[in-house]
């Protein structure tokens, strides 16, 4: 089984509020979830409150998120952060220390 991270609708006829949801992929859109990692409200000024920390688990452990909330992780800096972090982790293993490097006179 594979694991998603979606919204689940919440909230009012026309005036809609979602929740960030860690599901199985075979459930339905707001049935049974794993964990609430954050909430996307489209109609306010500071629509998305995320847990990083825990997108960031979901996702070193397989989740897939759908299309929309890979867009709402990317708006909120998570994606990047990651992208960064996987980059700096690659750039430092490749690098010389400085006591091992040859002066250029020599």
């Amino acid at each position: 089984m594979a694991v998603r991270i979606r919204l689940r609708r919440e909230g009012r006829k026309k005036a809609p509020t979602y929740r960030i949801v860690v599901a199985e992929s075979t459930m339905p859109r707001d049935g049974r979830f794993i964990e609430i990692i954050g909430t996307y409200q489209p109609r306010q000024a500071n629509p998305v409150n995320l847990k990083g920390d825990r997108a960031n688990y979901w996702l070193d452990n397989g989740a897939q998120p759908s299309d929309t909330v890979r867009s709402i992780l990317r708006r909120a800096g998570v994606l990047k952060a990651r992208h960064e972090a996987r980059l700096a982790a690659k750039l430092q293993g490749a690098a010389v220390p400085l006591s091992d490097a040859k002066p250029d006179g020599e």
